[in-house]
């Protein structure tokens, strides 16, 4: 009979499966979902977990396969060896997922057998094809990248398995298999830790009863100075200000960071510094050593007076100085109770989105943030915002922030998914797109044909209302493959879009005028097959997605089936 936390694990399933209106079988969902619920720390997006998930079929028991660097997702084409520099934290996060009522031996056994195989530095992935789906080998080649492109770096490695079901206890057996488990993976990775941790019914619930809070108080120095109704100065010590960035159990709270604005530097010789001031007893003061931190907020309020409150704080400069000081006091917690210095601090209000923007670019400006980090701000993305919202879709320029405001997956379009749809369809490189998904907007020739100032924006909705079409389709038929249907997906779109503007060229004056919701499910139907006839004949791989010759084949068959 099943207790409290599953009879109320099971109806959160039934609602938010309603709520989401995908195709999802249960157990699909439920993979979905405690991926969302296990994951929270990484602040990922809806996209960036789907991403992960590796498939139903031959996955040998990792259900979604995640790598980290520094708490940053690692995607196919992040280039690891530039981004970071000294002693970076790597991490491997695997998660199976079982909708059943307990926890069982077999899981864990297939999780050791695959680590055994796909854990070896000399793994061949075209020697596990057809045991593992390509996902899966996808997933964990990339983790060998990353660790070997890394090692020269001394990177710290952690690998991180999720066992999820709706169980309530675990059996002795079954924490003898995790030890395993654990041991198979030392032995292979012997300066790796490695943990186990079991998801019942018990910890999804209360992960998903989580909210991020939304009121920070702040303790100050002395009352904070204010230059205007809703801007304040102020000195914070040191140990509150680690606490303000914290959760309860002194993690740091990711979310307040803004979302495109964050790229901790690791140990570079500038963090390195700030490390060295806060270890050292020196006279100066931390605060004129340092250049502070800028927060942002939707209220700020000093009631108390040496006190500030935030309301949905947002710190946008500061995130190497916050990064040190978390990890100052993480690595030396009994230097709270005696903490007397203290760290400058700008609280602001914005009057509106479009301050609140330059505030961010402004005070990034001296610091090497990527150019993809700083696009957002740009006025461009605030008028694609405004337009799709009234017509159903949510375009996240601020990462995570409609998904945090309950909007469903399906309605929420990212900057990279959009530019990737632009890319497929306004500059007919489906090819790019595929093979280039986190990096089309670090480069400016391409970032500027993207986001033309002569596109009009109900084109930028089309082309993102098809491109979703063509990915819910696709999951929808459930006929190919997770790693397929992200192969194909954007060659469907130039497909379809070629079709239906009847040139192989499509662009802003063929499509500005077009409606959204035109395309009825054959034609999609007819599309994803003309394009994963070609793709498994050419092969059928990651790698003939990326190249040309597949693209070529694509506008053959558009020849002669349109006569284009």
């Amino acid at each position: 009979m099943p207790n409290n936390d599953q009879i109320l694990l099971g109806e959160l399933l039934r609602q938010e499966a309603d709520e989401f209106q995908e195709s999802f079988t249960e157990s699909e969902f439920f993979e979905f979902y405690s991926a969302i619920q296990i994951l929270k720390e990484y602040e990922l997006s809806y996209d960036e977990i789907k991403a992960g998930i590796a498939g139903e079929s031959l996955d040998g028991g990792a259900d979604s396969v995640f790598t980290f660097v520094n708490g940053d997702l690692v995607k196919e084409d992040s280039d690891v060896k530039e981004k970071y520099k000294k002693n970076p934290d790597i991490e491997l996060v695997i998660i199976q997922s079982k909708k059943e009522n307990g926890f069982g031996e077999d899981a864990l056994l297939k999780l050791s057998r695959l680590s055994k195989n796909l854990l070896d530095l000399e793994f061949d992935r075209n020697k596990f094809s057809g045991r593992y789906n390509e996902a899966v080998l996808s997933s964990f080649e990339l983790f060998k990248r990353t660790y070997v492109s890394l090692v020269t770096k001394r990177p710290s490695l952690k690998i991180c398995f999720n066992y999820a079901s709706m169980g309530v206890d675990v059996h002795a057996n079954v924490k003898k298999q995790a030890d395993d488990l654990i041991s198979d993976v030392k032995t292979m990775l012997p300066t790796s830790s490695v943990t186990v941790n079991f998801v019942g019914a018990k910890e999804l619930v209360a992960l998903s009863q989580e909210r991020p809070n939304e009121v920070f108080r702040l303790p100050t120095v002395a009352n904070p100075l204010s230059t205007s109704e809703k801007v304040f100065v102020a000195l914070s010590n040191i140990r509150d200000y680690f606490k303000f960035i914290s959760d309860e159990n002194g993690k740091l709270l990711r979310h307040i960071f803004e979302s495109n604005v964050r790229d901790y530097q690791g140990k570079t010789n500038v963090n390195k510094e700030i490390q060295t001031t806060l270890k050292s007893d020196i006279k100066e003061e931390f605060w004129w050593l340092n250049n502070g931190v800028t927060i942002l907020g939707t209220d700020a309020t000093t009631p108390g007076g040496k006190e500030l409150i935030v309301h949905n704080p947002q710190i946008v400069n500061g995130l190497q100085t916050s990064s040190e000081i978390h990890r100052f006091f993480t690595d030396n917690p009994d230097r709270l109770d005696n903490e007397e210095r203290s760290v400058l601090l700008r609280v602001i209000v914005p009057e509106d989105e479009e301050t609140r923007d330059k505030i961010i670019r402004a005070t990034n400006s001296q610091t090497p943030i990527p150019k993809s980090s700083l696009r957002a701000t740009d006025n461009i993305h605030r008028k694609i915002e405004d337009y799709f919202k009234p017509r159903g879709l949510f375009y996240d320029r601020r990462k995570n922030f409609y998904k945090n405001d309950g909007k469903k997956p399906k309605e929420i379009i990212s900057i990279p998914f959009l530019s990737q749809c632009l890319m497929s369809v306004l500059l007919q490189r489906p090819d790019t797109a595929r093979a280039r998904p986190s990096t089309l907007l670090e480069n400016d020739e391409s970032y500027e044909k993207l986001f033309h100032e002569n596109t009009t924006l109900n084109t930028y909705f089309v082309v993102a209302s098809w491109g979703r079409d063509v990915e819910l389709r696709l999951k929808a038929i459930k006929k190919y493959e997770a790693a397929e249907n992200s192969d194909i997906k954007f060659y469907v779109l130039y497909y379809l879009s070629c079709a239906k503007i009847n040139s192989l060229y499509p662009s802003n004056n063929k499509i500005e005028n077009l409606e959204a919701a035109d395309f009825l499910e054959e034609n999609i139907d007819a599309a994803i097959d003309a394009c994963y006839d070609i793709y498994r004949e050419l092969g059928g791989s990651d790698k003939v997605a990326k190249g040309a010759d597949y693209l070529d084949k694509i506008k053959e068959k558009l020849r002669a089936e349109y006569g284009l």
